[in-house]
């Protein structure tokens, strides 16, 4: 969900709505009222999309550690045990190593 395409469709979205909330109506604050409530509405629809995205990625992050760990054997770590950091395997070296 890139924002900026959405928030141009939303803008899209609610300008028809508006028009044609206008034409069925005839009044142009019955258009403007729904047309208000209709954003409103978008809005906790991408709201909640973005939530459901987020936990989706959060289920399927906590899936693959809990894969690896049973795969290495590893037991499973506390929250205190774990390393934050850059791993070693992608820092750059300034000097090759020579055996």
């Amino acid at each position: 969900m890139y924002a900026p395409r959405v928030f141009v469709s939303m803008v899209g979205t609610l300008a028809v709505f508006a028009i044609a909330t206008y034409f069925l109506s005839h009044s142009l604050t019955t258009a403007l009222v729904e047309t208000v409530i209709c954003a409103v509405l978008l809005q906790v629809g991408y709201f909640a999309g973005i939530l459901f995205l987020v936990r989706k990625a959060e289920k399927a992050r906590r899936s693959a550690l809990t894969d690896s760990n049973v795969i290495l054997g590893a037991a499973p770590t506390r929250n205190d045990d774990k390393v934050v950091g850059i791993p070693a395997g992608t820092l750059n070296r300034s000097e090759p190593f020579k055996h």
